[in-house]
């Protein structure tokens, strides 16, 4: 296994349901205390998820402005932000002021996103935008956020999108811009999306494969980059997990199920999540898609009660990965 950096899914989406749920205002106690104990613990990284009206929960841009002022060194990630709802240089602004403000440790993980029923489809309807053009939306959003985080006086033509002799400051700190990593999935087959990550993408953040699968597509993905004249080098490969640890497997998957369906709404991951149950099997997946090629692996605790799962991550799992944490 190589050295695989570890990260921590901050469920903002959980936070805003179970005040719903508890017909409370969702308070910001439970994500801080998060953040800073995975600092203190020496993980890699914390990450925020992102949606709008279909399954509500914080702002993520917002959201990691406010960790980033209460940590100093995690990187800060979204798995996955959702670029085509928003207008590119307004978005590329926000994301360039973040990563200033964070001394330069913003990633952005970073997907076309769902329209696959009538829930997911408000998302895109709320802010005008047409669920079946927000592939290209994404695409060029994308190549807009990058030019005009390493360039002067940009100027683009798209389909959806026109800007003339633009220039943005600040710029993000680092000099090639912000890392960018793309999803993309073996299971889905699409060989756009591997072009895509190829081209515009600094990396791939992986969700729904199995280790199998998603060492296939890191592979995929990879020759594609090579064959587009690209190095290798920096190219970063994510995984993000979810699981529930618990002693009772049988409580743990109706929990994590109960979770997953307040969640989505409906139950789109089958069997590619987990694992549900012991601390060691838990462990042992994780090793599973390092060894298949995740860099990094974001874990996501899909329970109702998150200080009880990174209580018992944090003395049961990572001390099995003491060469992976600062």
């Amino acid at each position: 296994m190589v050295d695989t950096k570890i990260g921590l899914l901050i469920g903002t989406r959980g936070i805003v349901m179970s005040a719903q749920k508890n017909k409370t205002n969702p308070s910001p106690e439970l994500m801080l205390m998060l953040a800073e104990n995975a600092e203190k613990a020496g993980l890699d990284s914390i990450w925020v998820g992102d949606s709008l009206v279909s399954k509500p929960r914080f702002e993520p841009i917002a959201t990691l402005s406010y960790l980033a002022a209460r940590t100093n060194r995690v990187k800060l990630g979204t798995s996955v932000l959702l670029p085509a709802l928003r207008n590119p240089v307004t978005l590329a602004h926000s994301l360039a002021t973040l990563n200033v403000l964070s001394g330069g440790r913003l990633v952005i993980g970073a997907g076309v996103g769902g329209a696959f029923n009538d829930d997911q489809k408000k998302d895109w309807l709320s802010v005008d935008v047409d669920p079946a053009k927000r592939t290209k939306r994404f695409s060029e959003t994308i190549q807009i956020m990058k030019k005009l985080w390493r360039e002067d006086q940009v100027s683009f033509e798209g389909a959806h999108f026109t800007i003339n002799e633009a220039t943005l400051y600040p710029k993000p700190i680092n000099n090639a811009g912000i890392p960018v990593l793309l999803a993309t999935h073996n299971k889905t087959g699409s060989d756009a999306q591997i072009v895509r990550a190829a081209t515009h993408g600094d990396g791939i953040i992986g969700i729904t494969d199995s280790p199998e699968e998603y060492h296939a597509i890191c592979s995929k993905v990879d020759q594609a980059v090579l064959e587009q004249g690209r190095t290798l080098e920096g190219f970063q490969h994510v995984y993000y997990m979810t699981v529930n640890i618990c002693d009772d497997v049988k409580y743990g998957e109706a929990e994590a199920r109960d979770f997953l369906m307040n969640y989505y709404n409906v139950n789109h991951w089958g069997d590619s999540w987990g694992p549900w149950g012991k601390a060691k099997d838990i462990a042992a997946r994780l090793k599973e898609y390092s060894d298949a090629g995740a860099e990094t692996v974001v874990v996501r605790f899909a329970s109702w009660d998150q200080k009880l799962q990174w209580d018992r991550f944090e003395q049961e799992i990572l001390p099995e990965f003491k060469n992976e944490v600062a």
